[in-house]
């Protein structure tokens, strides 16, 4: 369970840095937000997916306590 949790907030971690470096036409095709044309970033996108990435650290922290 530790795992999971710490390599999924990981992964949200990284998925926030991509959403506050890229303009929005630049995202991947799979990434919610990808707009063509649009060169303005996403930057409450990136802000949930940084929040969501610390409570699942801050989970898997929790977890492997016990």
């Amino acid at each position: 369970m530790k795992l999971i949790l710490t390599v999924l907030g990981l992964a949200l971690i990284v998925v926030a840095g991509i959403y506050f470096l890229l303009p929005a036409d630049s995202l991947p095709g799979f990434f919610p937000g990808h707009e063509a044309g649009v060169m303005r970033v996403h930057i409450k996108h990136g802000v949930v997916a940084a929040v969501a990435g610390l409570v699942l650290l801050a989970a898997g922290w929790f977890f492997g306590r016990r």
